[in-house]
């Protein structure tokens, strides 16, 4: 059965060499290779590709986890699997829970490990690069694992890097203030932060802001 992919990168350097390693291997056939987002979710429907690997910085003003909920949108059926240069294992929980099934960290050898991740995936599979694997486990030991953050924890915390104050959040939400409050503490826990400030850097600083 051929394997049909869609590589979306805002690297030219990873484009390729991607498509170089696909190219080796009878069973995959790439149907299209993009360096914007609203390029690819285009011709998603028409393409119909059962796995995308998707590069975690391709809409800059996205946050990989909303990334994945519209590529999700556009193609329900398509497994994706992440490349990024993070490997913090926070965000790969959060993006098996979102909908991803696999996560590549680019400083790993892709040319050995590519084509594993897609016959993995295609099999059902979740699969980790070893670097991200390692990274996952450690974070899944530790005492910041408990809470995934749902589309509320996820909306705040975007709402407070554009600069908003609880305050000003609880009434663009139409929400008691001290639900807001609440949400931010628990994301200052999840993070290991004191202040929101000092939230909002760790949240960049592990994918979790664009």
């Amino acid at each position: 059965m051929t394997v049909n992919i869609v590589i979306a990168d805002n690297v030219d350097l990873a484009l390729e060499g991607m498509k170089t390693v696909l190219r080796q291997h009878g069973a995959f056939q790439v149907v299209g290779t993009y360096q914007m987002l609203s390029d690819m979710l285009n011709v998603l429907g028409d393409v119909r590709p059962d796995v995308i690997l998707l590069g975690d910085r391709l809409e800059p003003d996205l946050d990989v986890l909303a990334l994945v909920d519209q590529v999700q949108a556009a193609a329900p059926r398509a497994r994706i699997l992440i490349l990024s240069y993070l490997s913090d294992g926070l965000i790969v929980q959060e993006l098996f829970t979102v909908g991803a099934m696999g996560y590549l960290y680019k400083n790993d050898p892709l040319s050995h490990y590519l084509v594993e991740a897609i016959q993995t995936v295609m099999r059902g599979r979740p699969y980790l690069s070893p670097t991200a694997n390692s990274e996952y486990l450690l974070a899944m030991q530790s005492d910041r694992a408990g809470w995934q953050l749902d589309a509320e924890a996820r909306e705040i915390l975007r709402q407070l890097a554009q600069g908003l104050r609880p305050q000003e959040i609880a009434l663009l939400r139409a929400v008691p203030v001290r639900r807001v409050y609440g949400v931010c503490e628990r994301l200052r826990r999840r993070f290991g932060a004191e202040t929101n400030i000092q939230l909002i850097a760790l949240a960049a600083e592990e994918g979790f802001l664009p």
